[in-house]
């Protein structure tokens, strides 16, 4: 299949994928909603790994991709870090936990099979 736009892209259908879930957690704990920080970071952080994947995409250069690739991935490790801080304050089960970290690290593991992939078509390219 060719991408041509980056909806096509599988890092960033995962990365929507995570950002939905990150908003449903959300919604389902009135305690969560009132952490008004926690919410700001976490939705900011999965909507940033959404938004740099496509971003990204639109850039001149596969060196430029690959940058906000690695923030994209930067900001899905953020989403984990911070649903650790949902499930301790008891904001998310443990079954959303899980679902949004796996998410997470799908998007990363995406991501990193992108950036290698770009990495050695610029090899081939030299």
């Amino acid at each position: 299949m060719k991408i041509e736009r980056f909806e096509d892209l599988d890092c960033w259908k995962e990365a929507r994928k995570l950002v939905n879930e990150v908003y449903s957690s959300v919604k389902q704990s009135t305690s969560f909603q009132k952490d008004f920080r926690l919410v700001s970071q976490i939705t900011d952080a999965a909507v940033s790994s959404m938004s740099n994947i496509a971003e990204g995409f639109s850039r001149k250069t596969d060196k430029e991709f690959i940058q906000f690739l690695f923030v994209a991935k930067g900001s899905a490790t953020e989403v984990q870090s911070e649903t650790y801080v949902a499930l301790d304050q008891n904001y998310v089960f443990e079954e959303d936990f899980n679902r949004i970290y796996k998410l997470a690290e799908n998007v990363n593991k995406l991501c990193s099979g992108l950036i290698t992939y770009l990495k050695k078509s610029n090899k081939k390219t030299e």
